[in-house]
């Protein structure tokens, strides 16, 4: 096998390993929703000027009309984050790393609406699926039930990415992917900036690492992966390998939380999972 293919391929699986760890770090960080995110921010923030600095990648946005676009495209990525945490905090890692990676089936269901494309019949099959998936892996339909609470915030969050993805599709042609990714951090920290007044900040000093470890390793480092990854790998064979990210996640969370999953978790995930390695499998034919 070509030594070349087998760097960039041990890249994107690297890049969904760290990824893959905003379940654990998310879970376990003991500090208010909002702020963790806040620091993600910030953090993830520096850490890309000075990659971009490094790199010599142009941050000059071109066109006025982009500035709406980005600011949209920031406050999506922050509910995305934010709902995603809250799916972690009221569930279980497995729950909320599953329900989130419905969002390959809900960009299929909705591009359509955003681009002059023909709507394919099999996305209905592929939405029920999903649906079943999600019906598996919540054993009561109870509103004050954490874990159902649990899968709607996970599946907000997986349409408030999905839906970020399919608006800033147009600008990855004009933009580099990693000064997209810099000014959504830039836009999610102004946004949050006003938690920082009235949640509570006193575990800060003894979260820090894990802050750290969720800006350098999750956001920055594991998002840059990924995006490096598409000059060598089509959008679909990136999306079949990235499937590893909830076998990664619920790895780690059972290494690290001794988060068992359940025969719930496991066969609901398994569907969820099916469906989006049919829709990948089928996008690259």
């Amino acid at each position: 096998m070509d030594k070349s293919y087998i760097k960039q391929l041990s890249g994107l699986m690297l890049a969904s390993f760290f990824i893959s760890t905003s379940g654990v770090l998310g879970k376990y960080i003991a500090m208010p929703t909002a702020v963790i995110i806040w620091f993600r921010s910030i953090l993830a923030m520096t850490f890309l000027f000075i990659f971009c600095r490094y790199k010599k990648i142009n941050l000059t946005i071109k066109s006025a009309k982009d500035y709406k676009t980005f600011i949209i495209g920031g406050v999506l990525m922050a509910a995305h984050w934010i709902t995603y945490f809250y799916a972690l905090k009221l569930s279980n890692v497995a729950i909320g790393i599953l329900t989130l990676y419905t969002f390959p089936i809900i960009i299929a269901l909705l591009e359509p609406l955003f681009f002059k494309i023909k709507f394919n019949p099999l996305y209905i099959l592929l939405g029920f699926m999903v649906l079943f998936g999600l019906f598996i892996l919540t054993p009561e339909f109870d509103l004050e039930s954490s874990q159902l609470k649990g899968v709607l915030f996970g599946v907000f969050s997986a349409f408030c990415y999905a839906i970020r993805i399919l608006i800033m599709k147009k600008h990855v042609a004009n933009y580099n992917g990693t000064m997209l990714m810099f000014y959504q951090t830039v836009i999610i920290t102004i946004l949050l900036l006003p938690v920082l007044f009235f949640m509570d900040l006193s575990g800060l000093e003894s979260q820090l690492p894990y802050l750290l470890l969720l800006a350098l390793i999750t956001t920055a480092i594991g998002h840059s992966l990924m995006l490096h990854s598409l000059n060598y790998f089509s959008a679909a064979t990136a999306s079949i390998i990235s499937s590893l990210q909830p076998i990664f996640g619920i790895g780690l969370a059972y290494l690290f939380l001794e988060e068992i999953p359940t025969m719930h978790t496991f066969w609901g995930g398994s569907l969820i999972l099916a469906t989006v390695l049919i829709e990948s499998l089928r996008s690259k034919r």
